[in-house]
């Protein structure tokens, strides 16, 4: 068991990103309005970008009644976090080492996860998500909705990006999401995905935009991006793999790097709070404590 750990905590060290002692893992939280938007397939190939530039990974199925995460990256799970929080595993036990610098914590599917309540084992659990503590980044695939407990995990995150498509059903339901969102975060990123073309993108964010700014009070809505509809894309969720693995020099691996891009220097130039450094296990208790 503690070999196990010794495993996992080389993993999240052997980057090439320096490590400090006291480090704030960014959370970054990704949803939809609606599901079948691309929504898990941007959060493993965002997490995986960023693990590929040297920074420490954590991917967290949080997808809760449709936890997916293993099936896109073709890995196998036995067991996942609440079996932890039941004390019928370790996190280093079902924590899935993905690649270098990118790890993968399992979700319930389920709404178990937010009615276990055991102090003690809390603390255990609560001990063993020091592991986790050396972390950049931890990006949160949520439910897709407005439901209640995928607006806990938007609440807790430090960044929310809503993924949509051109669709107008699932763009109406996206900004439905960002304006129940947007009651606590007021700054909203937006990713559209299967577009034609930049000028797509653009025309939709603007018409989004526009009525988000005559109904939603000091909402800031950014344009984080766009993916293109792209042959390569449905092939690699087909194949179980990662697009931006299969075709790092394509359009689309282009267009996901640049979103990294624009997301790593949002949150560098963010001043953060960093008189406290939040762990995975801080975080996860404060979604517990307020179901």
């Amino acid at each position: 068991m503690q070999t196990q750990a010794n495993k996992l905590q080389k993993l999240v060290n052997d980057g090439n990103v320096s490590s400090k002692k006291t480090k704030h893992t960014k959370y970054i939280a990704i949803t939809s309005g609606k599901g079948g938007v691309g929504k898990s397939t941007l959060s493993a190939n965002l997490a995986n970008v960023l693990a590929k530039n040297g920074y420490k990974v954590g991917l967290f199925d949080a997808d809760i009644g449709l936890a997916n995460l293993d099936v896109i990256l073709n890995v196998r799970i036995d067991k996942n976090i609440l079996h932890v929080l039941k004390g019928e595993a370790t996190l280093a036990e079902i924590i899935v080492p993905v690649k270098k610098n990118l790890i993968l914590i399992p979700g319930e599917s389920g709404d178990e996860i937010l009615k276990y309540n055991d102090q003690f084992l809390y603390e255990r659990f609560f001990d063993e998500t020091q592991i986790l503590d050396d972390l950049d980044f931890m990006i949160i695939d949520t439910g897709a909705g407005i439901g209640g407990h995928t607006q806990l995990f938007l609440e807790a995150a430090d960044e929310v990006i809503v993924v949509t498509v051109p669709d107008p059903a699932a763009i109406t339901d996206a900004y439905a999401t960002i304006k129940i969102t947007s009651k606590v975060k007021p700054m909203i990123h937006l990713v559209l995905n299967m577009t034609r073309s930049a000028k797509e993108a653009e025309l939709i964010y603007e018409k989004i935009s526009k009525v988000a700014v005559a109904n939603i009070a000091g909402l800031s809505l950014n344009l984080l991006g766009r993916l293109p509809e792209d042959k390569i894309i449905a092939k690699s969720i087909k194949q179980r793999t990662l697009f931006t693995d299969d075709a790092p020099n394509g359009a689309s691996a282009y267009e996901l790097k640049r979103i990294v891009n624009n997301l790593v220097y949002r949150l560098e130039r963010k001043v953060l709070n960093t008189e406290q450094s939040r762990g995975f296990g801080s975080f996860l208790k404060s979604l517990i404590d307020k179901f």
